[in-house]
């Protein structure tokens, strides 16, 4: 599993979000804290909008805003739907499986699963607020 920057930089948005969680931030002004092009920002921040995180005014004083409680922000949930499976092979996916022709005998599948189901269990246990509270699970 690779994270693009489309899922590091929605995770970056939506920090900046819960730091200021209860006002409205311009585009310009996430986009300066994150580092983050507009026009990039603005498709991420659309498709954390349809998942339902975030929230959009328009207007001279519109902007981006939280939708839900950063403690309802599920890490997991979130790189799940921005950026698909967390297997590092297809072998060892459980949403997108792909069989592999050496699969019978294979003994790296028992591997690829465990780095799945280790990476998918932290990403899980960890919520925004975690991350905004510098709070991570061992």
């Amino acid at each position: 599993m690779k994270i693009s920057s489309k899922g590091e930089y929605a995770l970056r948005a939506l920090l900046v979000l819960g730091q200021h969680e209860g006002k409205v931030l311009s585009i310009a002004d996430i986009s300066d804290k994150t580092l983050v092009p507009i026009s990039y920002l603005e498709q991420i921040l659309l498709q954390l909008k349809m998942l339902g995180h975030v929230k959009s005014k328009r207007g001279s004083r519109g902007g981006y805003s939280l939708r839900t409680n950063p403690a309802d922000v599920n890490i997991g949930d979130v790189i799940r739907r921005l950026e698909g499976p967390l297997a590092p092979m297809g072998c060892a996916s459980i949403t997108s499986y792909e069989p592999c022709i050496l699969e019978p005998t294979c003994l790296l599948k028992p591997l690829w699963t465990r780095i799945r189901d280790t990476v998918a269990q932290i990403l899980e246990e960890t919520t925004l607020a975690d991350l905004l509270d510098r709070r991570f699970s061992r």
